[in-house]
């Protein structure tokens, strides 16, 4: 049987109406890719529905339960650290259970990184304007400017800050210190590519179209664009006293 490269990680809490579906969609993309369902503990048996999905597509979808809601950021982290421990993994992916992030856009992120020297690429909702649709406006307002003020404090050249549709090179995350990422909610995904930014490595954004959930409940809430606002001026100064590591091309 065909190995794939590619894993995706989908962190899931009460996904039951979108989970078989959004596994679905990736397992009949043109090129192969897994999945890894991160769990945490949803009441609503969607755990159950990926073991079904375990044996309808044998060893392209895999299942790590937690005992709770743990945390965004620490869901990533756990399934960052699966695939590290699976050496035929090159290009690990996160992507939302539901809908949101289009699986068809999977292919241009691992384009991005496959074919065009990216190691983190990007689907970005604000590149080519507001790709926006379904949100209230004024949440599409905070969001925009949210990622737009995480820009001018930290200086990285990435338009979509907060953006959790990204593809990671292997050699990032086996570069970047897992164990001392600090925040837990959407602040995670800032922090981690402030880090790879300041790791040194390649960041390519890709122009996508982020559709609102049609089915199941939103996690989003004002705190955590406000953990985002006020989070990143801490990043940014401690960002003063450490060193980073950077990646050693020698070796790969």
């Amino acid at each position: 049987m065909e190995v794939s490269d590619s894993v995706v990680i989908i962190p899931t809490y009460n996904e039951k109406e979108n989970i078989a579906a959004i596994i679905d969609a990736v397992m009949n993309l043109p090129r192969k890719f897994d999945v890894l369902v991160i769990d945490d503990g949803s009441p609503d048996g969607t755990a159950s529905i990926v073991r079904d999905k375990m044996k309808q597509y044998t060893g392209r979808v895999h299942l790590v339960e937690r005992t709770g809601k743990l945390g965004l950021g620490t869901a990533y982290i756990t399934g960052f650290k699966w695939a590290l421990e699976r050496p035929h993994y090159e290009y690990i992916f996160e992507m939302d259970a539901d809908f949101s992030h289009n699986p068809n856009d999977l292919m241009a992120l691992y384009k991005a990184c496959a074919e065009e020297g990216a190691d983190m690429s990007i689907g970005s909702r604000y590149l080519t304007g507001v790709n926006v649709v379904n949100w209230p406006m004024g949440r599409v307002l905070m969001s925009y400017y949210a990622s737009a003020y995480v820009r001018i404090i930290t200086r990285m050249p990435v338009r979509d800050t907060t953006a959790g549709f990204v593809c990671y090179t292997r050699r990032v995350l086996a570069t970047l210190p897992l164990d001392n990422i600090r925040f837990k909610g959407y602040a995670f995904q800032i922090e981690m590519k402030f880090t790879t930014y300041k790791c040194g490595f390649k960041i390519k954004e890709v122009p996508i179209i982020f559709v609102n959930r049609v089915l199941g409940t939103s996690k989003m809430s004002s705190g955590i664009f406000s953990e985002a606002v006020f989070g990143v001026i801490r990043l940014k100064v401690s960002s003063w006293f450490k060193k980073f590591p950077r990646y050693d091309s020698s070796k790969s």
